[in-house]
């Protein structure tokens, strides 16, 4: 299997979560990190680590699906599990993915529960695939969870005119005959200074273009959708003040 961190200017996280990797002690795991042309210092933290990493390279790209499509390309894995530089696997993490594949071979995706920031705010999200609850909404965890390579060749790369929601894009095209299995172990701590932290009108904006490509929903349902995201996000950030 495949772990795939990409990154740009992540000098202050992306150790731990290359560290996170390595530290899973499985001899079938390579870890693949594409860097977006850093300036300020996270190259260095790279070639610092390089005996940790089967594949690097630092060029310029357009976003992070660009990056995510090179390292499809570049990764050798059956299985293929995205995360970000400032996110980390738990001990043991890809021992239960392992032995998740193992029971459901058939699997295109497979995803578990990630925890998100820390201390009392923090939040445990994730749940399994279900078509009718995901076309309405990003409902599984996709921080470490493990694409069959054959899920891309049958379906294709990331849309990368998406800037923040291509990970939703590419599950949605997938459409309900996607074959997923689905454990409840917390597999990952999920930053939160993510690509959508503080873009939250294009990431409503962007999941309303998926649905409308891909989730067979009327007009009027995909607003309702649209409506609700945005209230339940503004009470959200209501709490917190």
């Amino acid at each position: 299997m495949s772990v795939v961190i990409v990154c740009f200017n992540a000098a202050g996280t992306i150790s731990d979560a290359i560290k996170s990797v390595a530290a899973q002690q499985r001899d079938d795991v390579e870890l693949v990190v594409i860097d977006g042309n850093s300036s300020d210092g996270t190259v260095e933290v790279i070639e610092r680590h390089a005996g940790l990493i089967d594949y690097w390279v630092s060029e310029p790209d357009t976003g992070i699906y660009n990056a995510w499509n090179k390292a499809i390309l570049a990764a050798k894995g059956r299985y293929i599990a995205f995360i970000g530089a400032d996110d980390v696997l738990l001990p043991g993490a890809l021992d239960a993915y392992a032995r998740l594949i193992a029971c459901c071979p058939e699997a295109e995706l497979l995803s578990s529960r990630v925890r998100y920031g820390e201390g009392a705010r923090a939040r445990v999200i994730g749940s399994p695939w279900q078509w009718d609850r995901f076309r309405r909404h990003m409902s599984i965890a996709h921080v470490g969870s493990m694409h069959r390579r054959s899920l891309f060749e049958r379906i294709g790369l990331y849309d990368e005119s998406f800037a923040i929601a291509g990970d939703y894009e590419l599950l949605l095209r997938a459409g309900p005959t996607l074959c997923t299995a689905y454990m409840t172990d917390i597999t990952a701590v999920m930053g939160t200074g993510g690509i959508s932290s503080g873009r939250s009108r294009a990431v409503f904006d962007e999941g309303a273009r998926a649905k409308q490509l891909h989730s067979q929903l009327p007009t009027w349902t995909l607003s309702l959708d649209r409506w609700h995201a945005m209230a339940r996000h503004r009470l959200r950030h209501l709490m917190k003040i």
